[in-house]
């Protein structure tokens, strides 16, 4: 089964890649929410508000993908 091989081949301190990046998804939608809520807060135009968050959507995916793959490299015990 293939999500047997995806877990066979991680350590017991690892995320699965796939798991890494539902995180990754499930985190950028929070955190663009608030960041369009607070431009919105800022600014007083939802239009900017928007913009800002469609750019910020993706910049913070790849960062906190990498970022979450590189931590997960680290033996913390």
């Amino acid at each position: 089964m293939l999500v047997d091989k995806i877990y066979s081949s991680k350590s017991e301190n690892s995320d699965a890649p796939a798991k890494s990046m539902v995180k990754a998804i499930s985190w950028r939608i929070i955190g663009t929410i608030d960041t369009i809520l607070i431009s919105w807060l800022l600014t007083g135009t939802l239009s900017i508000a928007l913009s800002i968050g469609s750019i910020e959507v993706f910049s913070k995916f790849f960062l906190y993908y990498g970022h979450e793959r590189i931590w997960n490299m680290i033996k913390w015990k």
